[in-house]
């Protein structure tokens, strides 16, 4: 089968389209043919590589599909052949975990991530467990499906699971042309949170923003982004931040929280090390809560918003998997609006 991955750590260059055997799948698993994947920035950084991860070589990339159940082992019961399907992109191999059992899969001590620890979804086929499944409805795309399925879980589980955003509270959501910041424009829409403000790098991203649900926006090209915060909220600052750009931000959007305020944090895309004014943090009482992915609880739940058309998730393009190296050569250079999705033919189809 085909499969778009790469042998040694580096850049976009080292990626190329594989052939590799389709695999064999478990009792307890369903071989899926898969019909589209999303791209993350997950798969830049997991491509680069860190010193304490190891992959089997050659490595296939992508945490995020959607497709049809081509096989199932003898254990599974809820799908067979035929059904369409989502794929929750994390997965926890020990459901016996202490984290597990008390509803915390993302904690698990063996969590993994399909794309990123274990091989991902950009093939014609990938082994997933049935519990990592949920059915699809036929009205869903299986771009919008396999889209959605890593920035809302992890914007869910970061404002409501974690962040406990309450409706009348203001947030404060730091970048506003990601899937996971254009998610939580949404989710903090939906919940009713106001006023909800959105600071970005261009024009046509804080478009996006205002049509999505932000209530305002700033150009932090034309603006001293925390002044105009403080402007914006009488010098009260908002209830919730969320930042997931790290190093360049961090501190300004400490600053940007007023008394008792909490600040989500959900990933570090300019760099996870910086120094912490904690005069802010006990003067203020401020709340700092991580966020990693989310649980399978938290999965069910956004992903039924989205099937129900109440979410959506923003598409830049669409690609066929040949020219699946181009995507990721747009994502690596920012230049992308929204999701960047890959079409992934059928073994007999041979257009993409």
């Amino acid at each position: 089968m085909r499969a778009l991955g790469f042998e040694q750590h580096g850049g976009v260059e080292q990626v190329r389209l594989l052939d590799v055997p389709r695999p064999a799948i478990g009792p307890r698993d369903v071989l899926l043919s898969v019909r589209a994947a999303a791209l993350n920035r997950l798969d830049l950084w997991v491509l680069e590589g860190w010193p304490s991860l190891r992959l089997q070589w050659p490595h296939i990339m992508g945490a995020d599909g959607a497709g049809v159940v081509a096989a199932v082992g003898e254990a599974v019961s809820r799908f067979r052949v035929g059904d369409r399907v989502a794929v929750n992109p994390t997965r926890c191999n020990d459901p016996t975990d202490r984290f597990a059992r008390l509803g915390l899969d993302n904690m698990c001590d063996d969590f993994a991530i399909f794309g990123e620890h274990i091989d991902g979804l950009f093939a014609e086929f990938a082994a997933v467990p049935e519990r990592n499944l949920l059915p699809l409805p036929d009205a869903v795309p299986f771009e919008t499906a396999a889209a959605a399925s890593l920035v809302f879980v992890t914007a869910w589980h970061s404002l409501i699971t974690r962040g406990r955003l309450l409706p009348g509270e203001s947030i404060l959501i730091v970048g506003a042309g990601g899937g996971v910041n254009t998610a939580a424009i949404q989710i903090a829409r939906l919940v009713g949170a106001r006023p909800i403000l959105v600071v970005g790098s261009s024009a046509a991203k804080l478009a996006q923003a205002t049509a999505l649900g932000a209530d305002e926006v700033i150009n932090r090209a034309e603006a001293e982004w925390g002044r105009e915060v403080h402007r914006l909220t009488a010098r009260r600052g908002v209830d919730v931040v969320v930042d997931n750009v790290g190093a360049a931000t961090f501190a300004q959007s400490l600053r940007a929280l007023r008394r008792g305020g909490r600040l989500l944090t959900v990933g570090n895309s300019s760099g996870p090390r910086f120094e912490l004014d904690n005069r802010y943090l006990f003067g203020k009482q401020l709340t700092l809560i991580g966020s990693t992915m989310g649980t399978s609880v938290d999965y069910e739940t956004v992903m039924g918003l989205v099937f129900a058309g109440r979410l959506r998730p923003v598409l830049d393009t669409v690609y066929p998997l040949r020219d699946a190296v181009t995507a990721l050569a747009r994502l690596r250079d920012g230049d992308v609006m929204g999701k960047l999705v890959l079409r992934i033919p059928h073994e007999k189809d041979e257009s993409g």
